[in-house]
């Protein structure tokens, strides 16, 4: 099993959206079994918080099912329980590395660097108020992150 945690400002809008957009991708290619997904936040200020509803309402506009999510921060011992921790911005980057300290197994991406996109970074719709532009590109960046998964897994499911 692969287990991939997406992080964020908040956990309130990147990091659980791409959460739910990676989950709905695998459900529907019949891999969910192959995965766990999750998502946290580098600051403290929404624990406990539901999906940011113009995030949810985003996410429900492009057919994304959205769970009984509640923001919750990043935690040291999140890395070795994740093979792969993805950020969004280099905001999120230096708070990771507070966070988890030194990344000797190399976990810690950003996620459009699975979409070819190796200095792109996804900003954050809570001060852009794009959400829609944030979907878009957080499932190019999911798209991009199972590609590159599949050639790991046995048997490498590329349905």
């Amino acid at each position: 099993m692969i287990k991939v945690l997406m992080v964020c400002h908040g956990n309130i809008c990147r990091s659980v959206a791409a959460q739910y957009i990676f989950q709905n991708i695998i459900n529907m290619r019949k891999i969910a079994d192959r995965f766990l997904v999750d998502s946290a936040a580098t600051s403290t200020e929404e624990i406990g918080s539901p999906v940011y509803p113009p995030m949810e309402h985003a996410l429900r506009q492009s057919g994304v099912p959205i769970g009984n999510h509640r923001a919750r921060r990043l935690q040291k011992s999140d890395y070795s329980k994740y093979d792969l921790i993805i950020g969004m911005d280099e905001e999120n980057a230096y708070y990771m590395r507070q966070i988890l300290g030194e990344d000797p197994e190399n976990k810690v991406h950003f996620l459009m660097e699975y979409a070819g996109q190796p200095d792109k970074r996804i900003d954050d719709p809570w001060y852009t108020r794009k959400f829609d532009l944030c979907v878009s590109e957080i499932t190019e960046g999911c798209i991009g992150l199972l590609e590159h998964l599949a050639g790991q897994m046995p048997g490498g499911s590329r349905s």
